[in-house]
């Protein structure tokens, strides 16, 4: 068994679909909340929707259609009650965080150079 097995393009570009697939719909549900339950819905977390969701699928899928409204109801609830504070000015600067190391590449097998440096 090949675990890493090559992927076809269209296989990517199907992986690809189904991530922006979910991005979009966890957008929807902050936008759902948000606009539901008067929160702005760009002050909500993206990984707090997708927690919340999950958890919230086993209730959904087992749910019959009437209770699945209020089931979503709830779900919106929880998503807008706790917004991310405000964090104006906060900037990520574009830097490499390890710095290069003065010393010379391996470029033989680890025992010749022990050889070596006992040697000299």
């Amino acid at each position: 068994m090949d675990i890493l097995r090559c992927k076809t393009p269209s296989m990517i570009r199907k992986e690809i679909h189904i991530y922006l697939l979910a991005y979009n719909l966890l957008r929807s549900l902050m936008w759902s909340a948000g606009t539901t339950y008067n929160t702005p819905p760009n002050r909500l977390s993206l990984q707090g929707t997708r927690h919340h969701l999950i958890n919230f699928i086993p209730e959904l899928l087992a749910a019959t259609s009437t209770k699945r409204q209020r089931i979503y109801r709830t779900l919106l609830k929880v998503i807008a009650h706790k917004p991310v504070s405000d964090r104006p000015a906060r900037s990520e600067p574009r830097v490499r965080k390890r710095r290069p190391k003065a010393y010379p590449l391996m470029t033989k097998p680890r025992h010749e150079l022990r050889n070596q440096l006992q040697t000299a």
